[in-house]
């Protein structure tokens, strides 16, 4: 029996699928994507992107739903783009932020002396504001796993989380 999903294809936006890579070109940029798994078949029908398999196991249908989610990321990702602001929380030392490159380089955390870094991916933009951080692209997964890197080099340990609530936090994701 299997399943299929359909996603369709808005008229700003040109798809174009050689053998299993999914590329999407929009107003705001290019994304590609590698969208291939066994027994899993992805094609393009008029306006519409089609995912189908023939499969019943629950790993097949799992995956279908996986890549149609990939391909609407895309897909609003060159159209919109995604944006994640970032709330810089300090109550001991103040906090200072700085972009050199490919890195976020925080300074004073906790009084340390050494400053954390946070690597920035490619194509994600960083806007620094006061006590406020804004990631934005166009690729979902760049943007939210350099997100996770700043939170990550602002992590505490070996101190009480319910006294030490410094830090770098994800606030609204759009």
């Amino acid at each position: 029996m299997g399943i299929i999903r359909r996603v369709e294809i808005p008229p700003e936006v040109d798809v174009t699928l050689e053998g299993s890579v999914f590329t999407v070109k929009g107003p705001k940029g290019t994304l590609s994507r590698n969208l291939w798994f066994p027994q899993i078949n992805v094609a393009l029908e008029d306006d519409e992107i089609v995912i189908s398999t023939a499969s019943d196991k629950k790993r097949f249908l799992a995956m279908t739903g996986t890549l149609e989610s990939h391909a609407k990321s895309m897909i609003r990702g060159v159209v919109e783009g995604y944006e994640y602001r970032m709330k810089v929380v300090y109550s001991h030392f103040p906090i200072q932020l700085k972009l050199q490159g490919d890195r976020l380089v925080i300074n004073n955390f906790l009084g340390e002396k050494q400053p954390r870094v946070a690597r920035i991916l490619e194509g994600v933009t960083v806007k620094i504001g006061n006590d406020e951080v804004i990631l934005t692209g166009i690729d979902k997964e760049k943007v939210g796993n350099t997100a996770a890197n700043i939170e990550r080099a602002t992590r505490i340990t070996k101190r009480d989380p319910r006294v030490f609530q410094d830090g770098i936090y994800i606030t609204e994701r759009a």
